[in-house]
């Protein structure tokens, strides 16, 4: 379903409108991991307003949106601080959203697991993370922390290197891969970042700035060559690339190593507190094109802490971390 924009203004200026997205989407579950890790100031939700950036150029434009709609026809109250910027917002807004493909049906037939918590969580879907320098600071933030720890380094660096916008009455902040990669490694570090992590934000943001990475050409590639792309910078390891892959391409990858990931497929498939890599990908190899919205729900699960039901007709509570 292409989104559906309602109203249209085309003077600078603030500016808003409306979009419609497709359905069954349910905004506030998908959105609920931007508050429960922490407010970062860049990807902010507090429940009723998504406050986010976009990069345009070398440019940032902010956009708050607001949740209305149904289930089945959701939609999004949008205002963008500059109306210059606004079928570029229109296109982010409108794709934000994973959708299911076509096999999900399929997929829910003969996987009970993912039927249970698609029962559970309708309309739970992947959320994009457009800025690649913010995705992977994200990413770099949370290796070997927890995920408010990370938050709040990255509200730190967001402060610190990034550019304050006013939207629709909100503040939210976009990184500058120009200002993070003439940062020296001291000045992250005191912003409580390792030395090895500071290292590494400064060397993403470098890469960035020279041009010698960005979205639009990732985007064109294979899985297997926008993986070794990021690998080849120091601190992106594999998992680190295929969060990218799902998280800002949009693709149906299994970050098999991650975590969280080998937590929840190992109670759910394999009645294990932990997986091993190899065996997530053995588990979740049957998910095909629905394995990032798989994945969301698994993930969901556990920290929500629903039953999920496994194969044999038995039942696990995940826990929480």
């Amino acid at each position: 379903m292409t989104p559906m924009v309602l109203e249209d203004v085309d003077s600078a200026g603030p500016v808003s409108f409306e979009v419609r997205l497709p359905g069954p989407l349910d905004v506030v579950i998908s959105l609920e991991p931007f508050r429960r890790s922490g407010d970062d100031l860049m990807d902010r939700w507090d429940g009723t307003h998504l406050m986010r950036t976009i990069p345009v150029g070398n440019a940032s434009i902010a956009y708050a949106c607001t949740v209305g709609g149904t289930l089945r026809a959701p939609k999004l109250g949008v205002t963008i601080e500059d109306s210059t910027w606004i079928d570029a917002v229109k296109r982010v807004v409108g794709s934000t959203f994973v959708p299911a493909p076509p096999d999900f049906a399929a997929l829910l037939e003969r996987d009970p697991i993912i039927a249970e918590l698609n029962r559970r969580f309708p309309g739970l879907r992947p959320v994009l993370q457009f800025d690649l320098l913010g995705a992977l600071v994200r990413s770099i933030s949370a290796q070997q922390v927890n995920l408010r720890w990370a938050a709040t380094t990255r509200r730190r660096l967001a402060e610190a290197f990034g550019k304050r916008h006013l939207v629709a009455g909100h503040p939210v902040y976009s990184l500058s891969a120009t200002r993070l990669a003439a940062a020296s490694v001291e000045e992250i570090r005191a912003l409580q970042f390792t030395t090895r992590k500071a290292e590494y934000i400064i060397g993403v943001a470098q890469a960035i700035a020279d041009g010698h990475l960005d979205t639009q050409s990732l985007a064109v590639l294979p899985d297997d060559e926008v993986i070794s792309r990021l690998t080849a910078l120091r601190g992106i390891g594999l998992w680190t690339a295929e969060w990218i892959l799902t998280r800002t391409l949009g693709r149906p990858r299994v970050v098999a190593g991650d975590l969280g990931v080998r937590k929840v497929v190992g109670m759910a498939y394999l009645r294990s507190p932990l997986a091993s890599e190899a065996e997530v990908r053995k588990a979740t190899a049957h998910w095909g094109a629905s394995a990032g919205i798989a994945q969301a729900l698994l993930l969901h699960s556990l920290i929500g802490a629903p039953r999920v039901r496994d194969a044999s007709g038995g039942s696990s509570h995940p826990k929480r971390d």
